[in-house]
């Protein structure tokens, strides 16, 4: 399928791109390659593969999540700079009541 000029300089447009004369030829012509690719994808026999999202394995890339032991409050509170009954203590942002 070759795209014409006017073709890729209504896509520009709706790109909000401001092409040259020169790269308005150089994206027709890559463009233009680029959907014959896919007009020869389209010609390969896919009925025998069914559909998938993805030809990898799903994984999960996330290890599993394990009981450990935590900061005790005495140590999570070492450097704030203030606190109160085991809390850190901030300025109100709503207000106070």
């Amino acid at each position: 399928m070759h795209l014409s000029t006017a073709d890729v300089e209504h896509i520009a447009h709706l790109a909000r791109l401001a092409l040259t004369p020169e790269e308005v030829e150089q994206y027709r012509r890559q463009l233009s390659a680029i959907l014959d690719y896919f007009e020869t994808l389209k010609q390969v026999d896919t009925s025998a593969v069914p559909p998938t999202a993805t030809v990898l394995p799903l994984r999960t890339v996330m290890r599993q999540d394990a009981v450990r032991p935590g900061l005790s409050t005495e140590d999570a509170l070492a450097n704030a700079p203030d606190r109160e009954d085991g809390y850190f203590r901030v300025p109100a942002v709503f207000g106070e009541d």
